[in-house]
């Protein structure tokens, strides 16, 4: 069966294609795009998509699912209905799993359990050290043949410079990249928001920019020692910001790229009322500085991923006070919804910029032939109502996770259908 999607504005930033006409969709791929198409059997889908804007499903390089070992907060059934009904159609899975993702077995369970059960495509990155203990290469080879897209040590960073440049290495070989959280576990300390004068107000324990800055630019530096394609994950500051215009400048923005979540160029640590945990997140908030910094790299080019860092938790591990609860806020639901609201509605972003960092540049990190609106094309695509306003509703996630700063908030920007690999995976319920 084909579908035919007809009359909906065609948005695709490898092609710098804004149009309105139809896409028809044959045997998983794209087959045609055009005006006036027809549907070509009898028992083909038509979708009328007059209105809505018509992309590629998004690329989403940062999520936590938490299967194996913590699937209370997320599994990857649960994970992957929630990325549908983000328009997310690939998600890059951190290793941060118990046990951790660092050998092939691990990842192929990954692999063969988001084939039954996700709905969309679940990329399995695979840890840099074993254990993430920061000791001990991972079976690095052994995990490139299973499949794994990407290195990282998310949740942490790999302290000893030696073994990172190793793990680099190796990286480099296989032309691997490496998805880079950039945390110095000795100055962070005990901190749990941003270091400034709200950390003050809240008599909470502060994390500096350095934190983040010193270890981003270590890598950086490595980076270039070694030739390894690095990412650096949910930037915050206006320290790595300014790095990665440096980087762009250099003439290595293929090699190092940087992505930033929606709550960081959106939410500031003025926002974070008293003890509530739902906005601790790592990186914490940051000042407003920060924010228009990341807002001026996305803008301008250097930063070109908009990820989400989707990190559910349940809500006994988010209970208590803002020094006990556990760092992270989910994501999937909500990306495409603030990022248009924010970004392209207020017109700092254009619908095009916009499918840019969240479709196409992506795929270009992960070399997939994916993320745009070509014939031939994997038929990854989903269909986005831009007019009406809603309210967040945290209630209505398909997550397990509910744990949002964004509950309420007015937005822009529902997911009608989400197609991946031409089978309807989510479609909005009138």
């Amino acid at each position: 069966m084909g579908i035919l999607i007809r009359g909906g504005r065609i948005l695709d930033a490898a092609t710098k294609k804004d149009m309105t006409g139809d896409l028809y969709i044959k045997d998983n791929v794209i087959s045609k795009i055009g005006e006036h198409l027809e549907i070509q059997e009898e028992e083909d889908l038509e979708i009328d998509a007059a209105g809505a804007w018509v992309m590629p499903g998004i690329i989403d390089l940062h999520v936590h699912f938490r299967d194996p070992g913590q699937t209370q907060k997320e599994d990857i059934e649960t994970g992957g209905r929630a990325a549908a009904h983000g328009g997310i159609t690939t998600v890059v899975t951190m290793p941060n799993t118990s046990p951790v993702i660092d050998d092939p077995d691990r990842v192929n369970y990954v692999h063969n359990k988001a084939a039954q059960v996700a709905g969309i495509h679940v990329l399995q990155a695979g840890a840099i050290t074993k254990g993430e203990g920061g000791k001990e290469l991972s079976d690095i080879e052994g995990m490139v043949k299973a499949g794994i897209p990407a290195l990282s040590e998310d949740g942490k960073s790999v302290m000893n410079s030696r073994i990172l440049k190793e793990a680099m290495e190796c990286a480099a070989k296989y032309d691997l990249p490496i998805f880079d959280h950039c945390e110095d576990i000795d100055l962070r300390g005990n901190g749990c928001i941003n270091e400034d004068k709200n950390a003050e107000r809240l008599h909470l324990p502060g994390i500096s920019s350095s934190t983040e800055d010193a270890i981003a630019a270590r890598d950086i530096l490595l980076a270039v020692e070694t030739g390894v394609r690095l990412h650096l994950c949910h930037c915050s500051t206006e320290g790595v910001a300014k790095m990665m215009k440096h980087v762009e400048e250099a003439g290595l923005g293929k090699q190092i790229t940087a992505e930033v979540c929606p709550h960081h160029f959106i939410l500031t640590s003025d926002d974070i009322p008293r003890d509530d945990p739902n906005y601790k997140m790592n990186p914490p908030l940051r000042t407003r500085e920060d924010v228009k910094a990341l807002i001026k790299g996305l803008k301008e080019g250097y930063i070109k991923v908009i990820s989400t860092d989707h990190a559910p938790h349940t809500a006994k591990d988010k209970a208590g006070s803002m020094r006990n609860a556990a760092f992270g806020i989910v994501g999937l639901e909500t990306s495409l919804a603030l990022t248009y609201t924010e970004l392209v509605e207020k017109g700092i972003l254009t619908p095009l910029q916009m499918v840019e960092k969240m479709c196409w540049n992506p795929a270009q990190i992960l070399r997939r032939k994916t993320g745009s609106l070509q014939e031939g094309y994997p038929a990854d695509v989903i269909l986005v109502d831009v007019a009406e306003e809603y309210a967040i509703d945290k209630n209505n996630f398909l997550s397990k996770g509910k744990n949002t700063p964004f509950h309420g908030r007015k937005v822009k920007g529902k997911v009608l259908y989400t197609i991946c690999g031409g089978r309807i995976v989510y479609q909005e319920k009138n």
